[in-house]
C-alpha cells in the first residue's frame, strides 16, 4: 500500500539539508548587505547632493569607502546611479525625511549605522566646506545613526 508522500521518510541525507540551508542562508546574508549597501549609498547621495553639487572629490571618497566596506568584487556606478536618482527625487519632492526613514529601516548592522555619522561628515568635509544644508543632514544621521 503506498503511504502519503507526508507519511514517507525522507529520501535526502540530512547532509544535503545543512549544505542547502548554508547555501540559503549565505543569499540572506549577501540580499540583507546588498539592501544594506544601497541605503548607505543612499544616505552619502544624499550628503553630496545637499549643496545641490557632486564635486569629484566626493565621488572618489565615497567610491573609496564602498571598496573599503564591499570590496573591489561590485560595479560601483551600479550603486552609485540609484542611490543619486533617489536622493535627488527625495530632495526635489521634499522628502527627505521620509527618504532618511526608509534608509533607517534598511540598516540593520549595528557596524554599518555606527560608522555611518563618521562617513557622512568625511564626504560633506571633503571639500572643506559643510553648508548648512550639508549641516543639516549630518545632523539629523548623528541623531539616527550614531
Amino acid at each position: 500500500m503506498n503511504r502519503p508522500a507526508h507519511d514517507r521518510p525522507d529520501p535526502r541525507p540530512a547532509a544535503i539539508d545543512d549544505r542547502l540551508a548554508e547555501l540559503y542562508g549565505g543569499v540572506a546574508i549577501h540580499a540583507t548587505a546588498d539592501r544594506e549597501h544601497q541605503a548607505a549609498m543612499e544616505l552619502l547621495a544624499l550628503v553630496m547632493l545637499a549643496d545641490a553639487d557632486i564635486a569629484d572629490e566626493e565621488v572618489d571618497l565615497v567610491r573609496e569607502i564602498s571598496a573599503d566596506w564591499r570590496g573591489d568584487e561590485f560595479a560601483f556606478e551600479d550603486y552609485l546611479r540609484p542611490a543619486i536618482e533617489a536622493a535627488r527625487t527625495a530632495i526635489d519632492t521634499e522628502e527627505v525625511s521620509s527618504f532618511m526613514d526608509a534608509i533607517d529601516d534598511r540598516i540593520s548592522s549595528r557596524v554599518l549605522r555606527s560608522a555611518l555619522f563618521s562617513t557622512a561628515r568625511d564626504v560633506a568635509g571633503v571639500d572643506d566646506d559643510v553648508t548648512p544644508e550639508e549641516g543639516s543632514i549630518l545632523a539629523e544621521v548623528a541623531v539616527r545613526f550614531d
